[in-house]
């Protein structure tokens, strides 16, 4: 990803060669989404918008990244499901790795005794983001989760699960009333039904702004330290310090773009398991 930002700030270092250089404009167009798609040997193309009736659904870059991610996470299935064995081989062991861990160390740890059925909607949440992340670390390619509006998706249905889980064990009356602690003096309730009402709309938003925030930062940070050597005109500033630390940042982006997608799965199971088992 460094080289590709790379490249890309030092052509339009020569574009503006002429006048100023804009860094954040620069800046901006590398984290925005936009209907625009770079591809090798074919520069820039115009992705198109679908027209349903009335309604226009223009396709972004971060709609193409979406598509990608679930074409190579069905394409992994099939190939891990495809072969019926009594003994694994490596891709189908390192999967059941990844399987069990989420299963015992998130869902049956932070659910409970019910969490093995919420376990395919945590796997599918777990691998979507990281292959979203990772694919933002290809060139050409760029992170979905860097967009806030597939985190706010996300965190959305983060949201239905957590209220479903609730629903699910108490119904729906008595699991709103389990937002309430019991006990609570009748005068405490104009001010705790506001609060708790709040804290359940809090934990989807905190969900949606942390993946955005730090799948945005780090590319953020890459772009800055190119543009760095186009502001101050110095070779030196890129050869000692730009691409060096551009490139240290990239590998520790590899680390959090797991650490993002565990974190967003480890909270959505938090809070499955604070909804399914309240606290009284």
């Amino acid at each position: 990803m460094a080289a590709e930002v790379a490249g890309q700030v030092a052509g339009a270092g020569a574009e503006h060669a002429e006048g100023a250089f804009n860094a954040g404009e620069h800046i901006f167009k590398h984290v925005v989404n936009s209907q625009h798609l770079e591809l090798p040997f074919l520069g820039e193309i115009q992705l198109p918008t679908l027209h349903l009736g009335p309604l226009a659904l223009p396709i972004t870059k971060s709609v193409v990244m979406m598509w990608i991610a679930s074409v190579l996470l069905l394409l992994f299935a099939f190939l891990i499901t495809r072969r019926r064995s009594q003994v694994p081989g490596r891709a189908q062991s390192l999967f059941e790795i990844l399987v069990v861990f989420v299963r015992d160390d998130l869902a049956r740890k932070n659910i409970g005794e019910h969490g093995d059925r919420y376990v395919p909607y945590l796997m599918t949440t777990f691998f979507f983001i990281l292959t979203c992340n990772y694919l933002g670390m290809l060139p050409y390619m760029s992170s979905a989760a860097s967009n806030i509006n597939v985190t706010g998706a996300l965190a959305l249905a983060a949201f239905v699960m957590i209220q479903a889980a609730g629903i699910r064990e108490y119904g729906v009356v008595r699991h709103f009333k389990n937002m309430i602690p019991s006990g609570v003096p009748a005068w405490l309730l104009p001010i705790m039904i506001p609060v708790e009402i709040m804290s359940m709309i809090v934990k989807p938003v905190a969900l949606c702004l942390r993946l955005f925030a730090n799948m945005t930062a780090g590319h953020l940070i890459i772009v800055a330290f190119i543009t760095m050597v186009f502001i101050l005109k110095s070779i030196l500033v890129g050869v000692f310090l730009s691409v060096p630390f551009a490139l240290f940042i990239n590998l520790i982006e590899l680390l959090v773009a797991f650490l993002q997608a565990y974190i967003f799965t480890m909270l959505t199971s938090l809070f499955i398991g604070m909804s399914a088992h309240p606290a009284h």
